[in-house]
């Protein structure tokens, strides 16, 4: 059998980008999917008869635009939608938060509620700007090794601090003093409507097992503004669903000369003498390569797919002990009608614009810290925070005519319960979901037409999430740069010579941006041509 250079264990968002780049290199790539479709949790899928939504995740992360550029996405059909109103946010007896793209306009609208909230809106978007140019440069960067440094590593550190020598002093103590706090201390500091307070800290809570009093959750917070440094977070949706961002990385990767199998599930990673030799399949079919990249997550590969005779005892035990135990369950529904949130009867002349972006459901920091508690004693919690999105206001290709589809990213479920399991427990866990959202839209139970729940279990059956987690593992500040996944191996390489991880659970982290497949293919390259 013909040997590849290069075998990708997965085509989720950064094992495609991994293998556009590879290829586009020179190098022979194939890309090995155990579904019958691409994307892994950044998929198209329909779920009732004419509806499709972005079956797990519904925004982009957001997406690298250098990647996209680079890739020549565009071309083969990538198209974002960019809302008007990136977050509305209804509130108790009937208040409703709108933040615009426009911080200026998000401001404006504050000042008639609380002046104070819209110069603590201005500065704090202002802030995060500041800070977020200065840690832009770390998404790019492959984390410097601990112990030896290259002169190359030590000079890109050296640009990130002359970037923050060049932060004012109150900004630069900001940057140190934020990093360890509690989200819902950072946003206390600028914010005195707990609606604002809550809409903004759940930013720093999103997908991690974590509650906004937890200490360091605003480090996530922070880490994304360097992706996205807008106060509201970001709010990109693609035209046709997630599906089409990794289609069009398929097919990109496919025009550079990647190969891509689906239903080909990966049994084993094989080794010999301490370095790769291929994988087998499930079948039994072995595929010999020189170098394999895994975009499973790092548990699920090295815990998983490799033989621990071939790991240190003491490295074994770091990757059992990585945190990725997710807490995210996804209820996707079909509806009759667009919802009708009573919170919105003042703001009837914006049309659809305020749901055509993200929509939180958590009023105040209580309420998310109280979802949370409900998770941390093996329970879902009968009133979650949620992450909610109807992508048919602005694509309304993705339903019949006049029908509309929600999206609903939903904390706290716990993979793991302390009573009963989740198959018994899930249709509960959707009633739960949908009794929080009517609270605010009272038409929307009578408009569902059908109802997908996807459990923590499901997440990791259907989708290969270990434990569920989105994100391939906590983003607390011990699993973050040079410690993603676990200390002395945050640089794309394992201890087996010649495999790679890629995925989410590498530096710079989860969400759909591109950047951990981009980092792994760098060093890739650099290694197979040494």
């Amino acid at each position: 059998m013909e040997k590849r250079d290069i075998v990708i264990v997965g085509a989720g968002p950064n094992g495609l980008v991994a293998a556009a780049y590879l290829a586009k290199a020179g190098f022979s790539t194939l890309v090995l999917e155990r579904r019958e479709v691409v994307g892994g949790i950044a998929v198209t899928e329909e779920f009732a008869e004419g509806f499709r939504c972005s079956a797990v995740v519904h925004t982009a992360g957001p997406f690298r635009a250098s990647i996209a550029r680079d890739l020549g996405l565009p071309k083969y059909g990538l198209a974002f939608i960019e809302p008007e109103v990136r977050i509305f946010a209804p509130g108790p007896d009937g208040a409703a938060l709108l933040l615009y793209d426009d911080p200026s306009r998000t401001a404006r609208e504050l000042e008639k509620v609380s002046p104070h909230d819209a110069r603590g809106f201005l500065a704090f978007h202002e802030t995060l700007g500041r800070i977020g140019r200065v840690l832009e440069p770390l998404l790019s960067m492959t984390p410097p090794s601990i112990d030896k440094p290259t002169l190359s590593e030590l000079w890109k550190l050296l640009g990130v601090g002359r970037r923050f020598r060049g932060l004012s002093r109150r900004d630069a103590y900001r940057l140190l003093r934020w990093g360890p706090m509690a989200v819902a201390d950072l946003v206390a500091e600028f914010f005195e409507s707990e609606l604002l307070r809550a809409t903004i800290a759940a930013r720093g809570i999103l997908g991690s097992f974590a509650g906004p009093w937890s200490a360091g959750t605003s480090a996530g917070l922070l880490m994304q503004a360097a992706f996205d440094s807008h106060a509201a977070g970001p709010a990109s949706l693609v035209r046709g669903g997630m599906g089409a961002l990794t289609k069009a990385l398929a097919a990109s990767a496919q025009a550079s000369g990647a190969r891509i199998r689906t239903g080909a599930p990966v049994s084993r990673i094989a080794t010999k003498n301490g370095a790769v030799t291929g994988l087998v399949l499930a079948g039994g079919e072995e595929i010999p390569a020189r170098a394999v990249v895994s975009n499973a997550d790092p548990k699920r590969t090295l815990l998983g797919l490799v033989d621990p005779i071939d790991l240190d005892p003491d490295f074994i035990r770091k990757i059992v002990n990585y945190r990725s135990i997710g807490a995210i369950a996804k209820v996707n529904l079909a509806l009759s009608e667009l919802p009708e949130f009573a919170s919105l009867e003042k703001a009837r002349s914006n049309g659809s614009a305020p749901l055509a972006g993200r929509i939180h459901i958590g009023p105040d920091i209580d309420y998310l810290e109280r979802a949370y508690d409900a998770a941390k004693y093996g329970d879902f919690s009968p009133r979650p925070y949620c992450d909610v999105t109807i992508p048919t206001v602005a694509d309304p290709s993705l339903a019949p005519a006049g029908g509309h589809v929600m999206s609903v990213i939903a904390q706290f479920a716990p993979y793991g319960l302390k009573k009963g399991e989740w198959r018994s427990h899930r249709e509960a866990l959707g009633d739960a979901v949908v009794e929080t959202i009517a609270a605010h839209a009272p038409n929307l139970k009578g408009s569902i037409l059908h109802r997908q729940v996807l459990t923590p279990l499901d997440l990791e059956e259907v989708y290969g999430l270990t434990g569920g987690h989105i994100l391939h593992g906590e983003p607390s500040l011990d699993q973050l740069f040079t410690m993603r996944p676990v200390l002395n191996w945050a640089r794309y390489r394992t201890p087996i010579r010649g495999l790679y991880l890629c995925g989410s659970g590498t530096h710079p982290g989860g969400g759909v941006t591109g950047a951990p497949g981009a980092n792994a293919s760098r060093e890739i390259v650099k290694d197979l041509r040494s």
